[in-house]
């Protein structure tokens, strides 16, 4: 199937050539969802901690003796009930992540770049470079390219651009990403995906 490709000032420039059976794909909702939360859950710390009557310092002595005092027996200060005491099922650090094959995780991704196109979600361009760090030049191309008015846009190019990134960083509406960091999570939730030329031949040989 062929792509049409964009220049940076939003004009046509040419077109791509793609494989269909890469980006014709129908639209997996549960395999894509599967990945999705996979991915969300491999993002998560799981670092939280708490400590046991067994964990926490002190408490080596009988605070009163047995009997005699009137109140309840107590062998340590550090049990659940005290102040400063230990946590009864206390947490542990924990591992979120969860187990997606490549393929899988390949397939889900020929389903959402497919459905990106059908919904017209997905724009190639023939480059996203800038010569320098200036904000306003990238606000400018976004303009050129009429996806400024949305409310997340996602730029992908093949390789990482520092002056691209430092330009767009304060634009709270775009997000950047090379293709080795290309996420699922991102292309979701992405109102458009503007990637460049090259990025979109790496992907069909990726995806392929």
């Amino acid at each position: 199937m062929e792509l049409q490709v964009k220049s940076v000032n939003g004009e046509a420039f040419g077109q791509i050539t793609v494989a269909d059976e890469t980006f014709t794909r129908p639209f997996n909702e549960a395999l894509v969802h599967q990945v999705v939360v996979a991915y969300l859950a491999g993002a998560r710390a799981g670092t939280r901690a708490q400590k046991t009557r067994s964990q926490v310092s002190g408490g080596g002595s009988k605070p009163w003796r047995q009997k005699g005092t009137g109140r309840a027996r107590a062998g340590s200060t550090r049990g659940p009930l005290w102040r400063g005491g230990g946590v009864t099922f206390a947490a542990r650090p924990q591992d979120h992540s969860q187990k997606v094959n490549k393929k899988m995780y390949r397939a889900a991704m020929r389903a959402i770049f497919s459905e990106l196109v059908r919904q017209d979600r997905l724009m190639v361009v023939d480059e996203l470079a800038l010569p320098e760090i200036k904000t306003k030049q990238m606000i400018a191309r976004l303009n050129a390219l009429g996806v400024a008015d949305q409310n997340r846009v996602l730029l992908v190019s093949e390789e990482v651009d520092l002056n691209l990134y430092l330009s767009a960083r304060n634009l709270h509406y775009v997000a950047i990403s090379d293709m080795a960091g290309l996420d699922p999570v991102s292309l979701v939730g992405a109102d458009t995906v503007v990637i460049t030329a090259s990025a979109m031949q790496r992907a069909g040989e990726w995806l392929a």
